[in-house]
């Protein structure tokens, strides 16, 4: 038998041609999350990362702190006032309000903000704010803003993909609006 090497090596150059384009393609395209999906995302985020720890007010009940239902994530009250504390201990403590919306430290007094769709909330912010208060810590995702205060782990969050905080952000812009405006922070020099 007589192997016509001219097509073998033709057949040869071609098979590791097929080879080389297969191993170069990118990985499967991800499907786009529906809004309805990213919502659900979002949600599900929300709810493992904390957020409602200190953006949702909270009762005081026999087996301790229970999330306030009619506030979710609406941010400290904006009637519920600070109690008086030891300004000396501060040096070395940082406090919680009973409501654990309010927290005092050597940075001043910071209160949880309002995330609800409302727009005393987030329900005017765009998808660029979010992302940059989220990213930079930038109140009110402002670029030239003061910080976000602790005890936002914003540092934590510039963590997530942009499919992620987006998934947040759809979540919290679908979430029942509650008005309400946290009081402002009080620095340390005004406390």
């Amino acid at each position: 038998m007589k192997i016509n090497l001219k097509l073998y090596f033709s057949f040869l150059v071609l098979l590791i041609a097929i080879m080389f384009v297969a191993s170069c393609q990118d990985e499967p395209v991800k499907k786009e999350l529906s809004q309805e999906e990213l919502i659900a995302r979002g949600e599900y985020i929300v709810s493992t990362s904390g957020c409602h720890d200190c953006h949702t007010p909270k009762k005081m009940t026999e087996q301790g702190p229970v999330p306030d239902e009619n506030y979710l994530l609406a941010g400290h009250p904006a009637d519920l006032p600070i109690p008086e504390y030891d300004k000396s201990i501060l040096k070395d403590w940082a406090l919680f309000n009973h409501s654990l919306t309010a927290a005092v430290g050597p940075w001043g007094v910071s209160f949880s903000a309002n995330i609800t769709s409302d727009g005393t909330g987030l329900g005017n912010w765009t998808y660029d704010q979010f992302k940059t208060a989220m990213t930079k810590g930038l109140y009110k995702g402002l670029e030239g803003s003061r910080p976000i205060m602790p005890p936002m782990p914003w540092q934590e969050f510039q963590n997530y993909t942009d499919e992620d905080l987006r998934a947040i952000f759809a979540y919290l812009q679908s979430t029942k609006p509650v008005q309400n405006v946290p009081p402002a922070y009080i620095p340390p020099d005004q406390m």
